[in-house]
């Protein structure tokens, strides 16, 4: 054996004997890194899985219908007059609020006037040749019958008087009710007839919600029924009551029409505008109400997981309503419970979790 065999001989021996004295110290050091691993594969970092939770709570449940419907104005008529003639004022201007009762256009009327003061003249004289034939009758002068066309004289005149003045107010158009003016389509000095359209007037508070519920939903809706609504142009939810039903069923669509009115002071609910309608039938009270995506389902029933004491606990549950975004529990759950919404997949029962994120 020549000497360079001897050394390595001789390491091997040092380093047998060295891994002899230190094997049970680095078996247990090993043995609790893969002990450690081993639960981090299991539940995560630090063995515990993150999730977010929310806080259960009472909130109010109603027995409601969906629909779609449309903004109508409270009021709206189109001006016109109901004569022809000439424009000679015309106090429209366009977006401006008027008041019950304003001048809104006058016509020339100066034809008519003409014409009342002759049935004046006409009348003073049939008056004087009525008391005349009167005092002749009473003499027995004249017969009756003369002094019967002598009254009928005046009185026609009368009729045609009161006629002609009815004719003179028409002259003049008043805003029929409080509103606001749209496009005016003619001009000062413009010769109008009754076909004429002048303008556009428009009232708006409250504002008028029409749509329509299934048939079958018929006779539980009544007058005085509240509805929610939200229009397109924003978010913000909107409260009216029902105030008139049609009588009738439509046979082609079957559903009945109905109308309600919502107030609109600022004038944000505009005539013409969509509206995605719920009409409440009924008020059920206070009811637990969780996100749909809180529940698992499973083949006897459905269950959700509760966090206690560090701890992810599955509770049954029975479901009522469900809506688009929510389900109803009926029993299971307690006001306060702290339900997981979020980690569902990776929650183990009785597994350790972390709460990331409690959601009110």
């Amino acid at each position: 054996m020549n000497k360079v065999t001897k050394s390595i001989l001789g390491i091997l021996i040092l380093a047998l004997v060295l891994g002899l004295a230190f094997y049970p110290k680095i078996k247990k050091t090993f043995s609790k890194e893969k002990t450690e691993d081993a639960k981090k594969d299991k539940n995560g970092k630090g063995g515990k899985t993150s999730v977010v939770v929310t806080v259960v709570k009472s909130t109010r449940l109603d027995d409601l219908i969906s629909s779609t419907g449309s903004i109508l104005a409270n009021e709206e008529v189109e001006v016109r007059s109901e004569i022809a003639g000439r424009i000679i004022l015309l106090n429209i201007k366009e977006g401006d609020a008027v008041k019950k009762g304003t001048v809104l256009f006058r016509i020339n009327d100066d034809d008519l006037q003409a014409r009342l003061r002759k049935l004046g003249f006409n009348k003073k004289l049939a008056e004087d040749n009525e008391a005349r034939q009167k005092v002749l009758l009473q003499k027995e002068a004249i017969s009756q019958r003369e002094y019967d066309i002598a009254v009928n004289s005046v009185n026609t005149i009368s009729a045609d008087i009161e006629d002609l003045k009815a004719q003179i107010l028409k002259t003049t158009v008043l805003a029929p009710f409080a509103g606001t003016i749209g496009f005016r389509y003619v001009s000062l000095g413009s010769y109008i007839s009754p076909a004429t359209r002048i303008a556009t007037l428009t009232n708006t508070n409250p504002a008028k919600i029409e749509f329509s519920i299934p048939a079958k939903y018929a006779t539980a809706i009544r007058k005085g029924s509240t509805i929610e609504f939200i229009t397109e142009s924003e978010e913000k939810m909107y409260r009216g009551n029902v105030y008139a039903i049609d009588p009738k069923i439509d046979p082609l669509t079957r559903t009945v029409q109905i109308r309600a009115l919502a107030p609109n002071p600022s004038g944000n609910l505009v005539p013409g505008a969509f509206a995605k309608v719920n009409l409440i039938l009924k008020t059920k009270g206070d009811a637990i109400l969780i996100p749909t995506e809180a529940v698992v389902p499973e083949a006897k029933g459905s269950r959700v997981f509760i966090v206690k004491n560090g701890k992810s606990i599955p509770v049954k549950v029975e479901l009522g309503n469900r809506g688009e975004k929510n389900v109803e529990i009926i029993s299971g759950l307690s006001i306060g419970d702290s339900l997981i919404t979020n980690g569902i997949i990776q929650v183990k029962p009785d597994g350790e979790v972390e709460i990331k994120e409690v959601l009110q």
